[in-house]
């Protein structure tokens, strides 16, 4: 709840990130752990300044206190901005995506993993703490733009994984498209009239952070049993994986189509959510997110049929061995996740209406101040 607190500890995620990537990553691990550390640094320097002006103002940091603070439009727009650039990195959105495909690619297993499940989140998190209530007319103001980018995001991104050799890379660009419905979720509430629709965007947008945190972790982990096996990233190179191991390519089918956002599954109800309130904000924004739909499908299960059913490309494929116990516990737990927040979704979002609610009043209410 201290700003400044708030603050040290988003910096000092960095450090064991860093660590994790730089000393147990692959070839290019320096170059990925540099990379990763100037763009999520960089990227938060403003926001420093723009809390401590906060901070100024209000007498406090205290973080619900910057909720009640009457600000200027321009002196509004100036903090989004700063803030932006922060959270948007860590998201992270398109344009400043580029250092999350290296990061995942030479990251170790369990490195992705926490890559995928928090640190993408912990951006989306920053949104709904600090940029719509704190800022809510300045995040009127630049909607649209937030709203092109979340689709450049689904779109362009899902194209751009379409296009992908290496199988982590593939998986590393469909966590940027799939983070794109968690801005577009947020940030469609400026173009909606009434709260339903504004709630089930957020509440959708939620969902999907939930969705994906599981959903991407499980196909990061799933690779790293291959990779053991196999020591390869390409996808040319695997193929009949299946016939060698029957239980994990069950496992993997799943959680690809969650990813794909099949009905039943995670994926799809965070998806659906966001694409309906879409819809009743505006037509052709729900038509371009709903291509997700055909783009998902299209890239994830090019990879898997290549890689589970195509013709054996290598010859250690046949002599592979299937999960091991240890291996099964970790998938059957987050099977248990994804397909229990798929049929049940309620059970997460009962918990979660009245702070929505709360939320929704303080990012649409009106705060133009003479504070400048």
């Amino acid at each position: 709840m201290d700003a400044i607190l708030f603050y040290f500890f988003w910096e000092a995620m960095l450090i064991p990130m860093y660590l994790c990537i730089g000393i147990w990553g692959g070839a290019n691990r320096r170059y990925a752990a540099i990379k990763f550390f100037l763009y999520t640094f960089l990227g938060s320097v403003l926001m420093l300044a723009g809390l401590i002006y906060l901070g100024i103002h209000s007498g406090t940091f205290f973080i619900p206190a910057f909720y009640d603070l009457p600000l200027a439009l321009p002196i509004q727009e100036w903090l989004f901005v700063a803030f932006f650039l922060a959270f948007a990195v860590k998201i992270p959105m398109w344009p400043v995506h580029t250092w999350l495909p290296d990061a995942h690619t030479e990251a170790p297993t369990g490195g992705s993993v926490v890559l995928a499940a928090v640190l993408l989140k912990v951006g989306a998190y920053g949104l709904l703490r600090f940029s719509l209530p704190v800022v809510p007319d300045a995040s009127a103001v630049f909607a649209w733009p937030m709203i092109i980018l979340s689709l450049i995001a689904i779109v362009c991104i899902g194209m751009v994984a379409m296009a992908q050799t290496d199988m982590k890379r593939l998986i590393a660009y469909s966590s940027i498209a799939h983070m794109g419905f968690v801005t577009l979720g947020i940030f469609v509430i400026y173009l909606l009239g009434h709260v339903d629709a504004a709630r089930l965007g957020y509440e959708g947008g939620y969902l999907q952070m939930i969705s994906h945190g599981f959903a991407s972790a499980a196909m990061f982990i799933g690779f790293g049993m291959l990779y053991d096996r196999m020591k390869t990233r390409n996808i040319s190179e695997y193929g009949g994986v299946a016939t060698a191991m029957p239980v994990f390519s069950a496992f993997y089918l799943l959680f690809a189509m969650t990813n794909v956002a099949l009905p039943g599954t995670s994926g799809f109800v965070g998806e659906f959510m966001v694409i309906l309130s879409s819809l009743q904000a505006n037509f052709w924004v729900a038509v371009i997110a709903s291509l997700t739909l055909i783009i998902g499908a299209t890239y994830t299960l090019l990879m898997f049929k290549r890689v589970f059913y195509g013709p054996i490309q290598h010859g250690t494929v046949e002599a592979l061995q299937d999960v091991s116990v240890l291996e099964r516990v970790i998938l059957i737990l987050l099977s248990l996740f994804v397909l229990g927040l798929g049929l049940m979704p309620d059970m997460l979002l009962q918990h979660i209406h009245a702070s929505v609610d709360h939320l929704i009043d303080l990012s649409l209410a009106h705060k133009v101040g003479a504070i400048g």
